[in-house]
């Protein structure tokens, strides 16, 4: 591969989950391995998959792959350090705050920017310390640190007292505070993210447009922040083996038009393709053939077993009637970014709609996006609104800089205004509205596909009852935001319906989101498995042999982790439009 040639000897991976990154960092380190040079590959992903991709067990210190010399992996966790932090932070407080508030802190500090900050912690010990890896001549990471932490790291205020002095209506600035005496640890380590002769940063995608696209804004994100040093690798490049299956020739087709789009921020990239993998990189055999095709004689999927397990899956108007009865309630689709959840609620609302129900479909998702599915063929029982993140970000910051940072200096506001631009501010501001959408399904049905996280549920739980506690007026309260947890909880009220793909990644990541809403007491109707082959009639010998690996997923999720499991086949137009949205409706429904 033409990165690996002459590369740095730090290699930083990224990507949106499911891309393929950490087989790539596999492969990667696998390939410098066996060309002599000693590599550590580490992982601060808290789900990391190093161990499965590997075929090892590796700990939180530098591990020997015994089916590779000169290669060492190691994961390090950053939950673990942010349950430490969180703790020092807490401590004090035990037996002098009452329980609600404690409760209100630990939660606070659950948060992604709080793990966020914990794994650069974790990686910069090893970026920054030339000491603590200096037996190695590469060190690959799998994952890299976001643009928010890198902006909020860079921010001289974020080391003075003001820390210390300010911890008003902010999620993010208590790990910093705590976080304060790393400095020029944290500084060296920056600095070898942007020097362009010890650091390479490696985005990975997938040839699908919003894939491209999200890896364009990261790319530009970071070479603001002096960051330029990047390669792209595109992984998961189809190209058609049988040239009389449509179903391979439409796949091999929607992959070019992607490409031929391609962002301009990675179009001056210097780039490299991964072909297909239908059975994915599990262990070093396959680590090491990862740039040549998976040519296969595979055979189908046996019937029997593809009968009994396509069998029992559902399809999306077997949820829609068992949870239309009433005629009024929410209905939420969730799931982690790309696995299809603003089409399925999409495909949700216009057949609600089409049964005779008065329906309001709400994204967030950018309107044009949004317009370009539904068409323009609506029922006429369908009302579409759109609660815009960027609007309503923009006017919670304006309250909060308003309040908190009225009578901080220059460098207090920069750092609050920064504090303001992470993933938790949006998610805050735009449940405010979501508080809002959700009280309409008193009167009609609601289908968004925008839902806050377990994390943040639970963030309002602790609030509300600290509030409760401490000024006793309850009354106060908005109607939409008293009643929300309660709504949310109800399952007459509310369908949680949660959208993966039949792959490792996005069904573990839905696993896990499922895990964070069963804490805030909240349980999903059902799982939606969004563009399978299953039960398609592809002829293809790698399409075949995806078949058999979603499978194994498709199982996994219905053995482990949902008894109600509905499926979508996989479509060889895009599902866009009245009747593009209509077929995803009926997909598995033919039996």
């Amino acid at each position: 591969m033409e990165f690996i040639e002459g590369c740095t000897r730090n290699l930083f991976f990224t990507g949106k989950g499911g891309v393929g990154k950490t087989s790539i960092a596999c492969a990667t380190a696998v390939r410098l391995a066996d060309l002599g040079r000693s590599v550590l590959l580490v992982s601060t992903d808290p789900a990391s998959n190093l161990d499965e991709v590997l075929g090892v067990s590796l700990a939180n210190q530098p591990t020997p792959v015994a089916s590779v010399p000169n290669l060492w992996g190691m994961n390090l966790d950053p939950e673990a350090a942010a349950r430490d932090y969180r703790e020092r932070m807490v401590a004090p407080y035990r037996g002098v705050l009452p329980d609600a508030a404690i409760a209100s802190m630990e939660e606070q500090f659950s948060g992604s920017c709080t793990l966020e900050i914990a794994a650069f912690d974790e990686f910069s010990k090893l970026l920054g310390d030339p000491q603590a890896t200096s037996r190695f001549e590469h060190v690959i990471f799998d994952t890299a640190p976001t643009g928010h932490t890198l902006r909020l790291l860079t921010l001289p205020s974020a080391w003075t007292g003001f820390m210390e002095q300010n911890t008003t209506g902010t999620s993010c600035l208590g790990p910093l505070a705590g976080l304060r005496e790393q400095y020029q640890l944290y500084q060296q380590a920056l600095s070898t993210l942007a020097d362009a002769s010890q650091t390479t940063l490696l985005l990975v995608v997938r040839p699908e447009v919003s894939a491209l696209v999200e890896a364009g804004r990261t790319s530009e994100e970071l070479s603001e922040l002096g960051i330029r040093n990047q390669f792209l690798i595109i992984n998961g490049v189809f190209t058609a083996q049988d040239v009389d299956d449509p179903y391979a020739m439409a796949l091999m087709k929607r992959g070019n038009r992607a490409l031929d789009r391609i962002p301009q921020s990675l179009a001056r990239l210097p780039r490299t393709q991964v072909p297909f993998r239908p059975a994915g990189m599990l262990g070093v055999a396959a680590l090491r053939t990862w740039d040549q095709p998976q040519l296969s004689e595979a055979s189908p999927v046996p019937e029997s077993e593809c009968d009994v397990t396509f069998g029992q899956l559902l399809s999306l108007q077997d949820l829609i009637d068992d949870m239309v009865h009433g005629g009024h309630g929410v209905v939420l689709a969730m799931g982690k970014g790309g696995v299809g959840k603003t089409t399925v609620a999409a495909a949700l609302a216009v057949a609600i709609a089409e049964q005779g129900h008065e329906v309001t479909l709400t994204t967030t998702d950018p309107a044009a996006h949004l317009s370009f599915t539904l068409g323009d063929d609506l029922p006429s029982r369908l009302k579409v609104s759109r609660i815009d993140p960027v609007a309503e970000t923009e006017k919670y910051s304006r309250e909060v800089m308003a309040k908190a940072g009225a009578q901080l200096d220059p460098q207090g506001r920069a750092l609050l205004a920064e504090d303001l631009r992470s993933p938790c501010t949006e998610e805050i501001a735009v449940f405010r509205a979501f508080a809002e959408a959700v009280a309409e399904g008193k009167e009609r049905i609601v289908v968004l596909d925008t839902a806050p996280t377990g994390h943040t549920i639970l963030l309002l739980d602790a609030a509300l009852a600290y509030h409760r506690e401490v000024t006793r007026q309850q009354s106060q309260m908005p109607e939409a935001v008293q009643e929300l947890l309660p709504r949310l909880r109800d399952p007459t009220f509310t369908h949680i319906v949660v959208v993966t793909l039949p792959e490792a990644t996005p069904v573990h990541e839905a696993a896990a989101l499922q895990s964070d809403l069963r804490r805030a007491e909240i349980e999903p109707y059902a799982w939606v498995v969004n563009q399978t082959l299953l039960g398609l009639p592809v002829r293809d010998a790698g399409m075949r042999l995806r078949q058999a690996q979603e499978l194994t997923y498709i199982q996994e999720i219905r053995n482990q982790h949902a008894s109600r499991v509905a499926c979508i086949e996989w479509q060889p137009e895009a599902p866009v439009g009245r009747i593009g949205l209509e077929r995803l409706t009926r997909s598995a429904a033919r039996r």
